[in-house]
């Protein structure tokens, strides 16, 4: 049942942390690094940002929301790799290491967005935003990639609709990069709704606008490709012109958000221009897709961007659209 959002009678925006998220230790060069989450808590403390939200605890996500979307032996084997990094990375591929802090960031990633669910659900806030790492959007039912083990956003999709009963989520994903691991998790499901607008042709490969699932869930993927360079008014037309109308018709009962931001002008691994200001106008449009859809129901989780100083300033935006405080 959808009911319209009242404003005057909110919870608030929640923040979901834990410290066990910087111990996921990826090597001195290496781009998603646990400086990401310092640089994001440093800027939210010294705006006064971080005073205005909730405050959420990440908990462990328990093995079985995890092979709710992952196979039971990709989960095993992630753990195996995390206890055997006594001291030194373990490669679960070219470019995703663990070390023996990883299990603990994993575990407290996935459950991040577990507590989120619950607090959201409980009214305790309206939405909310988890500061959590490593990302999760490339991992796949059966395959670590991309610096993704678990899929953080695919697991709490799964969570809310088995926890709580509700029949469709939206996930909708703007990190600059495609979330393959989040399209196959969902590929033949129509209660999933995934909507991607990323920079194509581009790292991983996948998201054409073709793709849109197979079986009963053909249609419910939505890819947005966009040409290298493409800014805040591609990402909005996008946005606002096929994955909101068609979420609308969807009628969510919860959205999740894959916030990634590394389409971000400075960011390193990537050749977007979108702004901080664009970041919020998106976040904004989508909290307005929950507020007219679900109640406002929204969590939100954190994957890419890997300039510093855009991540923390873009992060402080989403959060200021999600807490209503847009221009």
């Amino acid at each position: 049942m959808h009911q319209h959002f009242d404003s005057e009678h909110a919870a608030g925006t929640g923040l979901v942390y834990h410290p066990d998220c910087l111990g996921h230790d990826t090597g001195a060069w290496h781009p998603e690094s646990a400086e990401r989450l310092r640089a994001v808590l440093s800027h939210l403390d010294r705006t006064g940002l971080r005073k205005h939200l909730t405050a959420i605890p990440a908990r462990d996500a328990e093995a079985g929301w995890m092979t709710a979307v992952h196979s039971a032996a990709h989960v095993a084997q992630v753990e195996a790799a995390c206890r055997m990094a006594r001291g030194r990375q373990v490669l679960l591929d070219h470019e995703t290491p663990v070390s023996e802090g990883s299990w603990a960031a994993i575990r407290k990633a996935a459950g991040g967005a577990l507590a989120a669910v619950d607090k959201v659900m409980a009214g305790e806030v309206r939405n909310a935003f988890c500061l959590v790492r490593p990302p999760g959007h490339h991992a796949e039912p059966d395959r670590v990639m991309g610096f993704c083990m678990i899929n953080n956003a695919a697991v709490a999709a799964r969570y809310a609709q088995r926890r709580y009963g509700l029949a469709r989520v939206a996930v909708l994903d703007f990190d600059v990069h495609h979330g393959n691991g989040t399209q196959a998790a969902f590929w033949t499901d129509p209660t999933v709704l995934y909507g991607s607008i990323h920079e194509y042709p581009f790292y991983p490969g996948t998201g054409a606008a073709s793709e849109r699932g197979a079986g009963a869930g053909e249609g419910f993927t939505l890819n947005c490709p966009l040409d290298a360079g493409g800014g805040d008014k591609e990402f909005l037309d996008a946005l606002e012109g096929v994955l909101l109308p068609a979420a609308e018709a969807f009628g969510p009962d919860f959205v999740v958000v894959s916030a990634g931001f590394d389409a971000h002008a400075a960011d390193p691994l990537a050749s977007m221009t979108v702004t901080e200001a664009g970041f919020g106008r998106m976040t904004a449009a989508i909290r307005r897709l929950a507020e007219e859809t679900c109640g406002g129901r929204l969590v939100s989780v954190l994957e890419g961007g890997y300039d510093l100083d855009a991540l923390a300033a873009s992060v402080a935006a989403h959060l200021e659209a999600l807490r209503g405080e847009e221009v």
